[in-house]
C-alpha cells in the first residue's frame, strides 16, 4: 500500500536498444517522485532551507518491462522516519496500476546545508513525511 501516487511520463530517450526503459531510468524516477513531492507537499527548500537531504542508500529490484510512452504510476510511502533519516519505497506500476515494474527505497538523511552534519528533520516536513508512513499491516499510521 502506498499513501501517494504520481503519474509520471515516459520519454523516447528512456528506452534501451531493447526496447524497455533502462535501468538508471528507474532510479531516476523514484528520485524525482521523492523530491517532487518533497518541494511540492512537504515544503522543502532546495534554495535556502537550512536542511536538506542527501541520498545515503539506494535499491531496486525490477519485476517487469516497461517502454515509451507509457506512463509510470508511482507509489511512495515511508518506511522507517527516524530523527534526522528517513526511508522512502516506491513501486513504479505499469498504467494499470497493478503490474508491478519496479520497487526500491532511498534513504535520505538531513544534514545542515552548511557544515553537512546531520540534523533533525525539520518539524514542517516531519509533519507531512508522518502522513505517508505506513505500518506493516498496510494502515498508515
Amino acid at each position: 500500500m502506498y499513501a501517494h501516487w504520481e503519474t509520471v511520463p515516459t520519454r523516447w530517450k528512456d528506452n534501451d536498444v531493447y526496447g524497455h526503459m533502462n535501468n538508471a531510468v528507474h532510479y531516476s524516477l523514484m528520485d524525482t517522485v521523492i523530491n517532487t513531492w518533497l518541494i511540492r507537499t512537504a515544503g522543502l527548500d532546495i534554495h535556502e532551507g537550512g536542511a536538506i537531504g542527501l541520498c545515503v542508500e539506494s535499491h531496486c529490484v525490477y519485476r517487469s518491462s516497461i517502454s515509451f510512452p507509457e506512463p509510470v504510476r508511482a507509489g511512495l510511502r515511508i518506511g522507517k522516519l527516524g530523527r534526522s533519516s528517513v526511508r522512502y519505497e516506491l513501486g513504479l506500476f505499469r498504467e494499470d496500476g497493478e503490474t508491478v515494474v519496479a520497487e526500491g527505497h532511498f534513504v535520505h538523511v538531513f544534514v545542515d546545508r552548511e557544515t553537512r552534519r546531520p540534523t533533525e528533520i525539520p518539524a514542517p516536513l516531519r509533519a507531512a513525511m508522518e502522513k505517508l508512513v505506513i505500518t506493516e499491516s498496510g494502515a498508515p499510521a
